[in-house]
């Protein structure tokens, strides 16, 4: 393990928002294998590599007051200006969140949910790199083997790091992921399809603020071309992965169940709970998070708890 402080940076948050509601998240969100996300309040403890640079990188995320989050690099050798920009995005602080409440005004079914969840807003991967990985793991399989999988992964081949007196694996960097040798509990296609999101990963086809910056559906498209990535993956990667705030996921299964619960519109297509989403522009991505997350209050029944790329939709 390695341990060092390189600094603090202080990032003012305009919007709600909850550090305690993002870690309590995080302990459920069966991809990062963290349930100790939650265990100081008001502190979280992150490790992963930095895209770009893709340097190991642990820090410790503090609030001590609303308004503001404090984010010191205290294992690695990253610049702690642009790990904090990373900690932002991860945490959608990079997001002005302050028209977030406009749209429970205008439409309260929403408005519910942001009352039930107070300050929470979407709790990404650690990257777009990190969301692909996860989609081509997670297919075919159940959700909790596809995450073991993924943890395996990253204490075979990734870095453990000492965060703040807390060991944390950081998930392998690509160039670490393409010397990776084939597990014999992994399939080869998707080893190989692991390979070829590394290697775009270091060609710059998953930068996130490229991917933030394109044409959502030009980034979609893109992302698509990846083998092995269909449209649930390429939007769970744009939206949870780079953190694209207004896109509705429309292959997201889960959500749309959910939003016909919600509504009490049994029978509503696609294109009908489009347009109800389109009332949370520019949020539309925050808004379908809470409902992901009310869902795990209630869960449907699913046929044997099989699935084709269910195992990510949870993310």
């Amino acid at each position: 393990m390695t341990s060092s402080v390189t600094g603090t940076v202080e990032i003012a948050v305009p919007g709600p928002f909850d550090l305690a509601a993002a870690a309590g998240f995080l302990e459920g969100f069966a991809p990062a294998s963290r349930p100790d996300a939650a265990e100081e309040p008001g502190t979280l403890r992150l490790a992963f590599p930095l895209p770009g640079r893709w340097v190991h990188t642990g820090v410790r995320v503090r609030q001590r007051a609303p308004g503001s989050v404090e984010v010191t690099v205290v294992a690695g050798q990253a610049d702690v200006e642009e790990a904090a920009r990373h900690v932002a995005r991860i945490l959608s602080l990079d997001v002005d969140g302050s028209g977030f409440a406009a749209v429970g005004e205008r439409d309260p079914v929403v408005g519910a949910l942001q009352a039930r969840y107070p300050g929470l807003r979407p709790v990404l991967f650690t990257s777009p790199y990190e969301a692909a990985c996860w989609a081509i793991i997670g297919q075919r399989i159940r959700f909790t083997q596809a995450a073991l999988f993924k943890q395996r992964i990253a204490e075979r081949h990734g870095e453990q790091l000492d965060v703040d007196g807390r060991p944390l694996w950081s998930f392998p960097a690509p160039a670490e992921l393409l010397e990776m040798p084939a597990p014999s509990w992994l399939p080869e296609i998707k080893v190989d399809r692991l390979r070829v999101v590394a290697e775009a990963a270091l060609t710059g086809v998953l930068d996130p603020d490229a991917l933030r910056a394109a044409d959502p559906a030009d980034a979609l498209d893109a992302l698509r071309a990846l083998p092995g990535v269909g449209a649930f993956s390429a939007q769970l990667i744009l939206i949870r992965g780079a953190g694209h705030p207004d896109v509705f996921p429309t292959d997201e299964r889960y959500l749309l169940e959910e939003m016909r619960r919600a509504y009490d519109r049994p029978a509503a297509s696609t294109t009908e709970l489009a347009s109800i989403a389109d009332a949370w522009a520019p949020y539309r991505s925050w808004a379908a998070l809470l409902f992901r997350v009310d869902r795990t209050h209630h869960p449907m029944p699913s046929a044997a708890g099989a699935a084709t790329e269910a195992p990510t939709q949870a993310a």
